[in-house]
């Protein structure tokens, strides 16, 4: 089944209910739709929205449903990875991080504002807008304002510099070296960079004199042109609260002939009004002689809304506030049944839906999800099938489907049942807002504009030299700024800017200055050689090691179990690839006979303690016990925690010995170890000690083993000869190799979170 099918199927059923809402013939001004579950909105909308004609304004009642909301909208209607000026949806969320808090506007919130407002006051497209009260509640500049303030420049056309200077000035961008944020701009010479709130991507303006000679797009992390274009437009920020300027509230951009979508509408307005009494609290506690509009001239109540919604077509959800509609509609959608996780329940609702004529679907972004589920379900009908002598075959139950909804529902009426992986998980489902200025993960403008005159820094081609800071310079009759970095003797580099990506700042010992190279001497080529050459001898020793230990016979454990397939689909949160990745090359480590060594390297948070953690229940299901060192006793503790929690449910004992546990409670918990008892057991240095017997050890994890001391790491060598060992670190790799103490090892590493 494909996304387009499943739409099809559910809207079958529902489609002409639906269709008389947006009837352009007809005169309803007021509808009523009640009875939508979860996600049945969305789908239930999406063909009708393809042909729209208009403008649609949803309103959810909080931040959270907005989003996850846009986020299901952006997906049937593959809206998710499109340009900005082809997008359809957007999401016009508040100006700040907490509801009004004017000392915590957030940029890419007010980007996104002034995008869908430039869009509605330039373009005469219909779009799709999804927001939310706090977001609604903020008034802003009027239509008039922003075509009289705003700044074309035209490419071939004259730039009259002083003029858009007292511009960007005067509508609060902020000069800066270097542009990476919305809101901020650069002149070096003849080179203008602006970073406009209104659109996707900065642009650099190249000055023939006063003419403009070329405009084009670039990347903030590397300067590098993404094409040419032949127009900017700069608008002013949209929203202020020391501007005075009359304001007007967001129905002002949209016709009277748009739709407004309302979800529980007497919760948007009770939101509205609440915001507007503790907006006129803190003005009254504001110091009196700083200039401020008034909150009538910043926000709107929840009477406002009333007064703005009316003259369009209101189509009210899942609440009835009017005393008169000309249309109501209910579609006696269920939601989604809680399973707690149980398996066998999900089974028995999936065989009374077949038995009763329904569809069953099931959901997850994920194949690896969807194909661990399809394994515990044909494990737990072929036994249902056995005991109930009936023949039921798991294509009948149901239908998977790569695809992600917020929430599942069951369609009585169109016999449809829509099941998300998260919901049955009990998983936090994360939704996301397209951010279009990620930094990016190299030499970033950022890092360059917090470098200081004197810094060491290397360049790819020249070796290292010291950061001298930003000088003009005349190239071909122009002025334009570079950067200049000094070597030996006195030489110095400049640097374009279309170069930045070949620098980067020295990192070394600290406390201890580099020698600086002389250009053009050859010795920073012959250093990357004699390194090169190094590293070709260090890779010839470690597989010298690697195949001493490939000469190791190991215990090679069985492929997964029912258990284990069950473990990993109840993770909290999606695996990302580089975690899919790396549980791909540990299983295959330890499915091999030959003894594992394998390194996980990935920052905090990135997902290594769950790599461990199913590694660790893979060595229990084939009766294998798991010792888990780690440098702290409070990471001891937390590793515990965090290792019973995951584990709950399952037949598998976790224990813990640290200095928190009395020596009566340590002496129990070895003496369990030694009989077989405690499957896994988590310490610190005291598990290297003579009093610690194993009774079948199989597994060994070492959570940031460069923090242990050489005697410690003697005796891991002696304890690594045949078990199978993952080490997990978050420094940075070439710390972690520790190639003459440790020997070879494979290193899987996570880089996305």
């Amino acid at each position: 089944m494909t996304q387009a099918e499943l739409i099809e199927l559910f809207c079958s059923q529902q489609k002409e209910k639906i269709r008389q809402v947006l009837n352009e013939n007809s005169q309803a001004k007021r509808v009523a739709l009640t009875g939508l579950v979860g996600s049945s909105l969305t789908l239930l909308i999406t063909p009708l929205l393809e042909k729209r004609t208009q403008h649609q304004l949803f309103l959810l009642p909080d931040r959270e449903s907005a989003a996850f909301f846009y986020h299901d909208l952006e997906k049937l209607l593959n809206d998710h990875d499109v340009e900005l000026a082809n997008k359809q949806v957007h999401y016009f969320p508040s100006s700040y991080r907490r509801a009004h808090k004017s000392d915590e506007v957030d940029n890419a919130n007010v980007k996104l504002r002034s995008e869908i407002v430039n869009k509605l006051v330039h373009n005469h497209e219909p779009y799709i807008i999804v927001s939310y009260p706090d977001a609604i509640a903020e008034k802003l500049v009027s239509t008039q304002y922003l075509k009289k303030n705003s700044f074309i420049v035209k490419k071939g056309e004259i730039l009259p510099i002083e003029i858009f200077l007292e511009f960007l000035y005067e509508y609060e961008y902020k000069q800066e070296e270097f542009v990476f944020e919305p809101g901020q701009f650069a002149w070096r010479g003849g080179i203008f960079d602006v970073f406009s709130y209104s659109e996707e991507y900065p642009f650099r303006i190249e000055l023939s004199g006063d003419h403009v000679e070329s405009i084009r797009l670039f990347d903030t992390g590397n300067q590098l042109s993404i094409k040419e274009v032949e127009q900017l437009h700069i608008m002013p920020l949209i929203s202020s609260n020391v501007l005075v300027e009359k304001r007007v509230s967001f129905f002002d951009f949209i016709s009277e002939e748009s739709h407004c979508w309302l979800m529980n509408l007497e919760d948007i307005k009770k939101q509205l009004d609440l915001n507007y009494k503790k907006i006129e609290e803190e003005r009254e506690q504001m110091d009196a002689t700083v200039k401020q509009l008034n909150p009538s001239e910043l926000y709107i109540t929840g009477a406002d809304l009333l007064k703005d919604i009316l003259p369009h077509l209101i189509i009210e959800i899942n609440s009835v506030n009017f005393e008169k509609y000309d249309l109501i509609l209910d579609f006696a959608i269920k939601p989604q049944n809680n399973f707690g996780k149980s398996f066998d329940y999900l089974l028995l609702e999936w065989i009374d839906n077949l038995e009763r004529g329904y569809k069953t679907v099931f959901l997850s972004e994920n194949d690896n999800q969807l194909e661990r589920i399809r394994k515990i379900m044909i494990d737990i009908l072929g036994a249902y099938n056995l005991n109930n002598h009936t023949k039921y075959t798991i294509e009948e139950l149901y239908i998977s489907l790569n695809m992600i909804l917020h929430e599942g529902f069951r369609d009585e009426t169109g016999k449809l049942c829509l099941y998300t992986d998260h919901q049955f998980f009990e998983k936090y489902h994360r939704f996301s807002i397209r951010d279009r200025y990620k930094k990016s993960e190299a030499f970033t403008l950022k890092e360059i504009y917090d470098l200081q005159p004197g810094d060491f820094v290397v360049h790819i081609d020249h070796g290292i030299g010291i950061y001298e800071g930003l000088q003009k310079m005349e190239v071909n009759g122009k002025e334009q700024e570079a950067i200049r970095l000094s070597y030996k003797d006195g030489d110095s580099l400049y640097i374009s800017i279309h170069s930045l990506h070949k620098i980067t700042k020295y990192v070394g010992k600290e406390g201890t200055a580099p020698t600086l190279h002389r250009l053009g001497s050859g010795t920073w080529d012959r250093l990357k050689e004699k390194t090169k050459k190094r590293v070709k001898e260090i890779a010839i020793d470690l597989i010298k090691l690697y195949a001493k230990r490939k000469a190791q016979k190991g215990f090679s454990y069985s492929p997964d179990s029912y258990l284990q397939t069950e473990l990993e689909a109840s993770f909290m949160y999606e695996d990302t690839p580089d975690q899919i990745k790396s549980m791909y090359d540990v299983k295959q480590d330890m499915e091999d006979e030959h003894p594992m060594d394998r390194l996980i390297c990935g920052d905090v948070g990135f997902g290594k303690t769950e790599i461990a953690i199913r590694a660790a229940f893979k060595a229990v299901c084939d009766s294998k016990q798991v010792a888990i060192l780690v440098p702290t006793t409070v990471l001891a503790l937390q590793h515990y925690t965090t290792f019973s929690e995951r584990l709950a449910g399952m037949p598998c004992t976790v224990d813990y010995i640290n200095r928190f546990k009395t020596a009566k409670q340590i002496k129990e918990t070895l003496a369990k170890l030694k009989e077989g008892k405690v499957d896994i057991l988590i310490g610190t240095h005291r598990l290297l000690s003579k009093d610690v017997i194993f009774k079948d050890l199989g597994l060994l994890i070492i959570d940031e083993e460069q923090k242990f001391g050489v005697a410690a790491k003697e005796k891991l060598r002696e304890l690594k000869v045949h078990v199978d060992t993952l080490t997990m670190s978050a420094t940075p790799i070439p710390r972690t190799l520790q190639f003459s103490l440790m020997g070879a090892r494979d290193i899987s590493v996570i880089s996305t979170p």
